[in-house]
């Protein structure tokens, strides 16, 4: 007869193998189910994050950055690099040494807390049971007292590229060029779009992006959006939106891309093509039949605030439930869930998740925008410091960029945070701990900040919303 677990969770992704750690933690008998499996055909942990999401783009974003500061930016700072060259390959083989180890280091953390790893594919077949199908093909069925469901994303297919082995690729295939193409195309002007094309134009690619929508970023504040635009325009990327992709044809080893814009119908020709229009919930063949667990028509399981299904024992998290498709809110959620499964009071505040573009100069943004605030009928009151102005900026020649706060014009407590800049994704935090704990612009402005440091920025645009910023000619009224 099977084990019996307190928990089970279908998934070892950074929402998965969380909540099978910190539920094992808390004393349950924990196990995870994961199928994923690596190039020598064995079941490795992380999921999309580690294998082939956050964790493999960031590293070649890394080296790719590195190389053009050798390249291009180390003389403005006296230093003389001459002869500077790039080995592709093993940049890639860097890559893929930091994924292994990092998913090697999950199996020796669920080893470390007593989590069963379960190798297969999970099925949900009742409130209390889950079938597990092994690697080959036997099924055995576990009783659980609670489940959580953490099965994660896919990247989106569209009809008029269909998926051609080396030439049209996801994501996925893009973290696998072993050269950089001469002329490479993205479709999606979105996070994953602007962080793929921009590795691939600092090696040397001609970068094009089309992206079906008129306006960029719509979910970053516009001035910090039209900001971002103008910044990676500069450094090469053709970035060109309201481009409806309709068709895509191989011809001699190269993609003819068919869209249609503003000037009309058009065409464009790549040696390879990106495709990174979105993700979508995997969740097909994750629940059984008959299980009352309600799923939308996109395939994302129906939870509410606290991920509770329809049924008291299940739960999901991650990208198969509503909310971003973040790593970092996945494992907030298994947390969360992990907690109240053992009897303690969890609760997620989902107004303040980041989220961030890792492309240079970074962008990092946490809650609304003012369009966000004035769809809700609520008034405003904004300050923004560019970093030209920093001390720190300069001597890291990072200038570019700026830091912007929203607040409540009543109110004065924090809305929202909105930065394009160097270390924007470290420096967002400070946003999200603000807005935690309710914090106004005021409050950020009586803090005192370390000085040199990026992060003056921010003090310095809290300041800026009462019109009181020490280091730029303030416009606002003084009181």
């Amino acid at each position: 007869m099977a084990d019996k677990f307190d928990l089970i969770v279908i998934g070892a992704g950074p929402g998965g193998y969380v909540a099978a750690i910190r539920a094992a933690q808390l004393g349950l008998k924990t196990a995870c189910v994961e199928k994923w499996l690596n190039k020598d055909g064995k079941v490795v942990h992380g999921g999309t994050c580690l294998n082939v999401g956050c964790i493999p783009s960031k590293a070649l974003l890394e080296a790719s950055h590195k190389y053009v500061e050798a390249k291009e930016d180390f003389s403005d700072l006296g230093i003389n690099a001459s002869d500077v060259s790039v080995d592709v390959k093993k940049m890639m083989a860097r890559k893929s040494t930091i994924v292994k180890n990092l998913t090697g280091g999950i199996a020796g953390l669920f080893k470390a807390n007593g989590v069963t790893a379960l190798d297969g594919t999970g099925k949900v077949v009742s409130g209390k049971q889950v079938e597990v199908t092994d690697l080959d093909g036997n099924a055995t069925t576990y009783d659980a007292d609670n489940i959580v469901i953490a099965a994660g994303s896919v990247p989106v297919e569209i009809p008029p590229t269909p998926m051609t082995e080396g030439l049209i690729v996801d994501s996925t295939g893009a973290l696998e060029f072993q050269e950089a193409p001469k002329r490479l195309g993205v479709i999606g002007a979105g996070v994953i779009g602007l962080e793929l094309g921009s590795v691939w134009n600092r090696l040397g690619s001609e970068v094009t992006v089309l992206e079906a929508m008129d306006d960029f970023l719509p979910m970053v504040d516009s001035a910090i959006a039209k900001e971002t635009q103008k910044l990676l325009k500069k450094q090469g990327m053709d970035i060109r939106m309201g481009a409806r992709v309709t068709g895509s044809d191989i011809k001699d080893n190269e993609v003819v891309v068919k869209y249609s814009d503003e000037k009309g119908d058009q065409e464009a020709t790549f040696d390879k093509l990106i495709v990174c229009v979105g993700r979508r919930p995997y969740t097909k063949g994750v629940i059984a039949d008959g299980v009352s667990i309600d799923l939308d028509e996109r395939g994302f399981i129906h939870v509410d605030d606290q991920c509770r299904t329809g049924v008291p024992t299940v739960y999901a998290i991650g990208d198969c439930v509503r909310g971003p498709m973040l790593a970092h809110k996945a494992s907030e959620e298994g947390i969360m869930v992990a907690d109240i499964i053992a009897g303690h009071k969890a609760q997620m505040n989902y107004d303040a998740i980041p989220s961030v573009i890792y492309t240079s100069p970074e962008v990092a943004w946490v809650g609304m925008t003012e369009q966000d605030a004035k769809a809700k009928g609520i008034k405003t009151k904004t300050g923004a410091f560019p970093f030209a102005a920093s001390g720190r900026a300069m001597a890291n020649n990072a200038t570019e960029g700026q830091a912007k706060v929203i607040a409540d014009a009543e109110t004065d407590r924090i809305l929202g945070m909105h930065i394009v800049g160097q270390h924007a994704g470290e420096m967002i935090a400070q946003g999200v701990i603000a807005m935690e704990f309710g914090s106004s612009a005021e409050d950020l402005a009586l803090t005192c900040y370390a000085h040199p440091t990026m992060s003056e920025a921010v003090h310095e645009a809290a300041l800026a919303v009462e019109g009181h910023a020490i280091h730029m000619a303030n416009r606002k009224k003084k009181r």
